[in-house]
């Protein structure tokens, strides 16, 4: 109980410390991280939504098991019943099931529908291409930006400034992270190069194989600035674990003058993002 207790003391301060750098896995979650689209808000509802059936039809089996095993059990019961019809109740467990399918079914499609519909034209388009065991990201503007993003090592940390483990945790820090714009309808074509990977942002609702020879699109739209976290959600190979993705989400004029440096130089194009970004997130959380 007391290694509990400390895990989770430590689990809520870690939320406290990351608040400002939006959302990434934490100790002990057992629930979606925060929704940063519009999309990943109504999977949260409908997760939620879906409980309301969920939750009562297990209880309500479990009760009729307890009953049977009670009520039909050898000793109270030596000549077994011979019953084999009951028109009332094969009604009922045919009906049921159907009419609640139904409450599931509609809002699931439409959930899919909106998943596979964005709402207008992407204003940005990247390309991921998943390889054993890294990513590769081509913006495609009219001067195509490509870098590679790899896990960042516990030694290189000091010399990319990333040493705060609660802003960079560690197996989810990358050396150069993606950067897109809020507000922005962002389009992802995802293939690979080599085996099947997979390309998922918790906090965004997305997720889709990447497929050697096939190219898959998601699109997302971040509503909130901060630093996100997703990982390679298929096993593709002996560091499958070792595959993280992250999205830097940051105002238009910030893109804008991340993307006109990274042209030409981008490290300093990222160490001159972050130093903007986190030193606003610190003065934001001591003002909380």
């Amino acid at each position: 109980m007391r290694k509990i207790f400390a895990s989770a003391v430590a689990a809520t301060a870690s939320l406290a410390s990351v608040a400002a750098y939006a959302a990434q896995p934490t100790p002990w979650q057992a629930t979606f991280q925060p929704a940063a689209t519009g999309i990943m808000e109504q999977i949260t509802w409908f997760e939620r939504y879906t409980l309301w059936f969920i939750v009562p039809i297990t209880l309500f089996v479990l009760a009729l098991l307890a009953y049977c095993i009670w009520r039909f059990r050898a000793s109270a019961n030596p000549v077994p019943s011979r019953t084999s019809h009951n028109t009332l109740i094969e009604v009922i467990w045919t009906v049921g099931p159907v009419v609640i399918l139904l409450f599931l079914a509609i809002p699931s499609f439409q959930l899919l529908t909106a998943q596979y519909s964005p709402p207008e034209d992407a204003k940005l388009t990247i390309k991921a291409t998943g390889n054993q065991w890294n990513w590769d990201y081509e913006y495609q503007n009219a001067e195509p930006l490509s870098f590679n993003s790899a896990l960042l090592a516990e030694g290189d940390r000091a010399a990319a400034g990333k040493e705060d483990k609660a802003a960079y945790p560690r197996l989810l820090a990358v050396d150069n992270e993606v950067v897109v714009p809020v507000n922005t309808l962002v389009r992802v074509l995802v293939t690979a190069s080599d085996v099947i990977h997979a390309f998922a942002m918790p906090a965004f609702g997305v997720k889709t194989d990447a497929v050697p020879g096939r190219i898959n699109e998601i699109w997302f739209k971040a509503e909130k600035e901060g630093l996100y976290y997703g990982q390679c959600s298929e096993l593709c190979g002996k560091d499958h674990a070792y595959m993280p993705i992250a999205i830097r989400v940051v105002s238009d004029a910030q893109y804008n003058t991340w993307l006109a440096a990274a042209k030409s130089d981008l490290p300093g194009a990222n160490k001159a993002l972050m130093a903007e970004t986190d030193g606003a997130a610190k003065v934001a959380a001591a003002g909380n």
